[in-house]
């Protein structure tokens, strides 16, 4: 005899939510590929916020010394 003769996807109500449940939600493959991308973009974003920064901060070039 096998457990999914009597398994019935219509009965299940092992997987709902109730409103007062404290569980963890579960995420989806989408779900983490939003966060991947999300991520990737943030970590480019500082990259190139970095690039600026260091720019706008270097030191300037000498003056040359004629006075002017």
């Amino acid at each position: 005899m096998k457990l999914n003769e009597f398994y019935n996807p219509e009965n299940d109500k092992s997987i709902s939510k109730e409103p007062g449940d404290t569980r963890k939600p579960v995420f989806t493959l989408e779900t983490l590929n939003k966060l991947r991308k999300y991520r990737e973009l943030k970590k480019a974003e500082g990259v190139e916020q970095a690039k600026f920064a260091a720019l706008m901060y270097s030191k300037q070039a000498e003056a040359p010394a004629d006075g002017f």
